[in-house]
């Protein structure tokens, strides 16, 4: 706050204070603009004679700009047989401010808050990822915030947030159909517009732009067949005994257990058994980065078969603590540079087409499935939540003895190295050199 001014009598032209006395004045308050509040701009309207007839003079907000216009609309002739006394007059020009929403609490909000697209995709995004309720994952917030900046920015970013309706989304949609994009990604990014609109909430969480969105009227497209490579047991086969090294374990290890890529690269030795036939998981990995895993039901326990178990001893060696696959600095290796540098050359030498790791769940879960393994153990050693009353009555899962048992009974399904078969050019990380490969691989058919 300024400090108040203190004058003498004398310093003062036309002084009306004795001579020697002070007074004292506080400077203006400086110009602050004010907020816009609904209660301050509630309005009846004021009638008055326009020519020969009476019209409600009225302001209307006007989305991103503080001050309002002002409008008016016709009530009723001065003269004649439609002409109306005062109180009708005031009754009718009410009615017609209430038709267009003049006083609408809704509209205020619309039209006031001038929120563009691009400003609360940020807010909505810094929320997702610190919230204490279901955050997103860094993998979803890299994915999230690519497709924001790259895509739907350049297209609607500066859309007023009030303005993003089925229309607006039907022109979208019509642009991302343009770019030559998949139905099941259109669909993506439009269920990601639609989340960052719904973030938008008053200070008690009620959506400040509600919507009920149409997809007859978006033409949303509708989804078809997914693209869902997997690969045959011979083709796991070439993979795995065309690999070397530390690649050849992890590869071995996704097709036997089903463990997601970033639940392979994330696991340390203390979360497996010391008989290799337990696996605690725990945590994953992205990026280089230790994080925790997708769902709270990926937190579990997967069984080993016997023949992977001697290829993790066998590759371990004397290992007690730190990585399964850790890098030279010891972090969690990178899937992106295993893909480029690793399996994707493999599969090319192979003549086999190019796909990503999740191919090897898909590969376990089918053959599990062939060999009539339990399907609530198959969602447990998968990680994936039960759909029905029933799944929470199954306790096949804490049934130790008979998941073994079934484990060892389904087997891999291609044929498991009993040591890693060493790579003469050269072994990428130095923890992974530590261990005396030999050179002759023993094959066990553990199917």
């Amino acid at each position: 706050m300024s400090n108040p001014l203190v004058l003498r009598a004398e310093q003062t032209p036309h002084s009306f204070l004795p001579e020697g006395q002070f007074c004292t004045i506080n400077p203006e308050p400086p110009c602050q603009r004010k907020r816009k509040v609904m209660a301050r701009r509630m309005q009846q309207g004021s009638i008055v004679k326009n020519g020969g007839w009476y019209i409600v003079r009225y302001r209307e907000d006007i989305p991103g700009q503080h001050q309002r216009v002002q409008k008016h609309l016709r009530v009723c002739p001065v003269q004649g047989p439609h002409a109306l006394k005062r109180t009708e007059r005031r009754r009718k020009a009410a009615e017609l401010l209430s038709s267009i929403g003049v006083n609408n609490t809704q509209k205020f909000q619309d039209t006031t808050l001038g929120i563009t697209f691009e400003q609360q995709a940020k807010t909505f995004m810094e929320q997702a990822t610190a919230r204490k309720r279901k955050p997103i994952k860094p993998a979803t917030a890299s994915t999230w915030a690519n497709t924001i900046k790259h895509t739907l920015t350049p297209i609607i970013g500066t859309y007023m947030l009030a303005n993003i309706n089925n229309g607006s989304m039907k022109e979208l949609v019509q642009a991302l159909h343009s770019k030559g994009l998949s139905a099941k990604t259109i669909l993506n990014y439009t269920q990601l517009v639609k989340a960052v609109v719904s973030s938008a909430v008053t200070e008690n969480g009620e959506e400040l732009f509600p919507r009920k969105w149409n997809s007859e009227f978006i033409d949303l497209p509708l989804i078809g067949a997914q693209n869902t490579p997997t690969f045959s047991e011979e083709i796991l086969g070439k993979i795995v005994q065309s690999s070397r090294g530390y690649q050849q374990v992890i590869y071995a290890l996704a097709a036997s257990t089903g463990l997601r890529i970033g639940e392979v690269l994330g696991l340390e030795l203390k979360n497996i058994s010391a008989d290799h036939t337990t696996i605690d998981v725990m945590q994953s990995a992205w990026e280089g980065q230790l994080q925790s895993p997708k769902t709270p039901s990926a937190i579990r326990k997967v069984d080993v078969n016997s023949a992977m178990a001697v290829l993790l001893d066998a590759y371990i060696g004397e290992r007690v603590t730190g990585l399964l696959f850790p890098s030279r600095k010891g972090t969690p290796l990178m899937q992106s540079n295993l893909l480029r540098r690793d399996f994707h050359p493999l599969l090319e030498r192979l003549g086999v087409p190019k796909t990503g790791f999740h191919a090897f769940r898909r590969f376990r879960t089918t053959w599990l499935r062939k060999q009539r393994a339990p399907e609530d153990l198959i969602k447990f050693w998968l990680g994936h939540s039960g759909t029905s009353v029933t799944d929470g009555y199954s306790k096949l899962g804490e049934d130790v003895e008979f998941r073994k048992e079934v484990c060892e009974k389904v087997g891999t399904g291609f044929s498991v190295p009993f040591k890693p078969t060493a790579n003469p050019e050269k072994i990428s990380s130095s923890v992974h050199s530590v261990h005396k490969i030999s050179e002759k691989n023993e094959i066990e058919i553990a199917a």
